[in-house]
């Protein structure tokens, strides 16, 4: 199966989710966050409550009242652990 042409799988979905987060210096609006994760809004909203639920993420409000999503030690966790995941992976041409 072409890797490009796959669709993603439900690990590397939430690897993507943290990692958009982190590269947005750990402070990101739900709305940029759907648009960057290229998923639908019924599909994006199973993985943040997913994400919430599993202390991955958290949401934090802002003095205006504004809401961000923001990683937590945990998912910061998740990011470091994928990435080994990967390795083994290429190293044994899985």
């Amino acid at each position: 199966m072409d890797k490009v042409k796959r669709k993603r799988d439900r690990l590397e979905m939430i690897y993507d989710i943290l990692n958009i987060i982190r590269n947005h210096q750990n402070s990101i609006k739900p709305t940029p966050l759907l648009r960057h994760s290229n998923l639908s809004s019924q599909s994006f909203t199973e993985y943040l409550n997913e994400l919430l639920e599993k202390d991955l993420i958290k949401e934090i409000t802002d003095e205006n009242e504004r809401k961000f999503l923001t990683l937590t030690d945990k998912g910061f966790k998740y990011l470091e652990k994928y990435k080994l995941i990967l390795g083994f992976i290429e190293e044994f041409e899985l």
